[in-house]
């Protein structure tokens, strides 16, 4: 899969935590046609914006970031998403012949247009921002895109793409695993929605239109091709987390997808929506990518009802994540004082900036430096930033403590500490214990705020 930005690969805290089943496993090599293998990607310097599609890689860059910027997660509520229910997501329509006919580009694009969304997602803790697109698929404002346009985010607004009117959205839930994330524009009625189709009935040469918001230039850039494969695997890399995710069940297109797409629209040549636009095999140097992916839409609609529903699961997601407020070393290990060795090697290889205020609170993960004293615990979560305005800030826990336990039960490195946070809500009091950097033992009350989304 693949996200187009323009900041650098692993720049910055994991924020919400690892996933299920991410912890630092990185999986295999992207697979692309026979023979192929995707060009090497050079990302540009930093700037403050990325432009979102997922890039295929052939190989792993190594380092997650600074830190890990811990949230919870809400795997068991359904209060998020109360008041919408499954028959909000307008049917699905077949079209058994849509492979026979040619694609009349004016047309498909007329009637995709008005559904679509420019969406620019916050990045508050990472000083950047991030864009891409979404499709509407309710009158009052329910918005499909890619987990990885809103991923890090902390507000999220989305741009009619036919009116220009701007929406603040809120996320109702996502997918990280299938790269899908729900939305709800607050405030909208009687939008215009896309018209979905059955991702079931396409093969190999049909013809599709691919669009979405490339380069970030707002409205919706066309760009056609056909299916030239279907039920492809990929592995795509977030160059903006250093993230690599393995996805499958792909619908493989010769459409040129480009950098803003991801959460676009792959139509077909009635404009029916077969998938949802997320990776392409384009380097920062190119206009577009020659091999583009999309997950299929019935993929994506079947977790989008899944949130609606309320249905939380391991992988799903319901709502907006709470929020600690802290960045914790990315280490495996056990020992703060080698969870510190370990987060140097990664401050060096991503270069980042210093704190020029010393070890107090931190605006951004881009002030991240690793501790120059340690707290004398024998195990737990090295604290490498403490995020200014939050409730932690105010409790006294700096960088260097070591957080030890969370409502009692034991932490004993930054990943268990991960694993016990993503059990609590926005809102919630939970009691942390930690070490400080004097030796002293101490526990605090804390409520959590809302968070990065995961």
């Amino acid at each position: 899969m693949m996200r187009e930005n323009e900041s650098d690969p692993g720049d910055g805290p994991d924020f919400g935590g690892p996933a299920p089943g991410w912890g630092n496993w990185m999986p295999p090599s992207a697979y692309g046609p026979a023979g192929w293998e995707p060009a090497p990607y050079q990302p540009p310097p930093r700037h403050g914006r990325r432009l979102l599609v997922y890039l295929l890689v052939a190989a792993v860059a190594a380092g997650f970031g600074a830190g890990v910027t811990f949230a919870i997660s809400r795997p068991d509520t359904a209060s998020s998403s109360a008041g919408v229910s499954s028959h909000d997501i307008p049917a699905q329509h077949d079209n058994p012949a849509a492979v026979a006919a040619g694609l009349n580009q004016a047309r498909v694009e007329k009637k995709l247009r008005p559904g679509l969304v420019d969406i620019t997602a916050t990045l508050q803790y990472s000083s950047e921002t991030a864009e891409g697109t979404g499709m509407i698929l309710s009158a009052d404002g329910l918005v499909l895109t890619n987990n990885h346009v809103i991923d890090n985010s902390t507000s999220v607004k989305a741009t009619l793409v036919g009116s220009g009117r701007i929406y603040t959205a809120k996320v109702l839930g996502y997918d990280s695993t299938q790269d899908v994330a729900l939305l709800q524009l607050e405030g909208a009625v009687d939008l215009p929605v896309v018209t979905l189709g059955n991702s079931d009935q396409i093969t190999i040469g049909m013809p599709v239109l691919a669009l979405g918001n490339a380069q970030g230039r707002g409205g919706a850039t066309p760009a056609p091709g056909i299916i030239n494969a279907l039920d492809r695997s990929i592995n795509a890399s977030d160059s903006g987390s250093g993230i690599t995710e393995y996805l499958h069940d792909m619908e493989q297109t010769s459409a040129q997808i480009q950098q803003g797409d991801s959460g676009g629209a792959l139509a077909d040549n009635t404009g029916q929506v077969v998938g949802m636009i997320t990776a392409a095999n384009t380097t920062s140097g190119q206009a577009g990518g020659t091999i583009g992916f999309a997950i299929p839409i019935n993929t994506a609609l079947s977790i989008a009802r899944q949130i609606i529903a309320g249905q939380g699961s391991s992988t799903v997601y319901l709502g907006e994540p709470g929020f600690l407020g802290v960045a914790a070393a990315t280490s495996t290990s056990a020992d703060p004082k080698k969870e510190a060795s370990d987060e140097q090697g990664v401050l060096e290889h991503n270069a980042f900036d210093s704190n020029p205020d010393g070890p107090g609170c931190i605006q951004s993960e881009l002030q991240v430096i690793v501790p120059a004293d340690i707290a004398p615990a024998q195990s737990g979560a090295l604290i490498v930033g403490v995020f200014c305005d939050t409730a932690v800030s105010a409790t006294g826990l700096t960088s260097g403590d070591v957080i030890t336990a969370v409502n009692g039960q034991p932490v004993t490195t930054p990943a268990s500490l991960g694993a016990l946070v993503q059990q609590y809500h926005p809102g919630d009091a939970v009691s942390v214990s930690w070490t400080s950097v004097k030796g002293g033992k101490h526990t605090a009350s804390i409520t959590l705020g809302a968070g990065p989304v995961r």
